[in-house]
């Protein structure tokens, strides 16, 4: 008798899970909007051109338009942004209302809430990115630390990996300027170019290691394989 007066109980528990209240959004909208998936584009009022796939992809829409998102939880945090375009696991998740961002890869432009104009293609690129704009990384973990340091160009896995506030910084190649913090104007091309570079400015490394233990100098030059390598550069006003 006991189990059966516990039956409409655990019918209730399971009506109440997450599980059991996620609606499943499959088909096109109004608003000529798009959907795939578990509670995907579940919160749209008013935005249009939208394609959502997977379970929670753009979630908390309200008037954003002009959006992709594919894969789970995908631009999950987004309302008003528009003509942003992610594709992985947890891309773009806490992005807003920035706009004209496209992010490719597991958790790429993860922390991205206002900043505009990025593209992220690589796990985890550009990944706490908040309000910066106008940044290029390619390849797993590059500009990684980024917050709002804008204009920068990152190319190899780890390619400025630590840049948090720099800008106008480019980088080409594995490691390439990986240990940038703060420093700008920046350019290295070639694998560990600069690689310990933090605060220097206005250097330019072009070969595999060059300039490779500057940390705070500027205005230096270094072309060729391992140029500048083992000496801290003078810096030249």
């Amino acid at each position: 008798m006991r189990a059966f007066l516990l039956i409409p109980f655990v019918l209730a528990c399971f009506a109440l899970s997450p599980e059991a209240q996620a609606i499943c959004q499959e088909g096109c909208l109004t608003n000529q909007n798009t959907v795939l998936g578990d509670d995907a584009l579940l919160n749209n009022t008013a935005g249009f051109d939208n394609t959502a796939t997977g379970f929670n992809a753009l979630l908390n829409n309200t008037t954003g338009s002009g959006n992709t998102a594919n894969g789970a939880d995908v631009l999950f945090s987004l309302t008003t942004g528009t003509n942003d375009t992610a594709i992985g696991f947890n891309a773009l998740y806490s992005n807003t209302d920035g706009f004209s961002n496209t992010a490719t890869g597991s958790e790429a432009l993860f922390y991205n809430t206002t900043g505009f104009d990025n593209t992220a293609n690589g796990v985890d690129a550009l990944a706490f990115n908040t309000t910066g704009a106008a940044n290029t990384a390619t390849g797993q973990t590059a500009l990684y630390s980024n917050t709002t340091g804008s204009a920068n160009t990152a190319t190899g896995v780890g390619a400025l990996n630590d840049n948090t506030t720099g800008f106008d910084t480019t980088a080409n190649g594995v490691s390439a300027l990986q240990n940038n913090t703060t420093g700008f104007n920046n350019t290295a091309n070639g694998y560990q170019a600069l690689a310990s570079n933090t605060t220097g400015n206005y250097n330019t490394a072009s070969g595999q290691g060059s300039l490779l233990s500057n940390t705070t100098g500027r205005n230096n030059t270094a072309d060729g394989q391992n140029a500048l390598r083992d000496r801290q550069p003078r810096c030249c006003r």
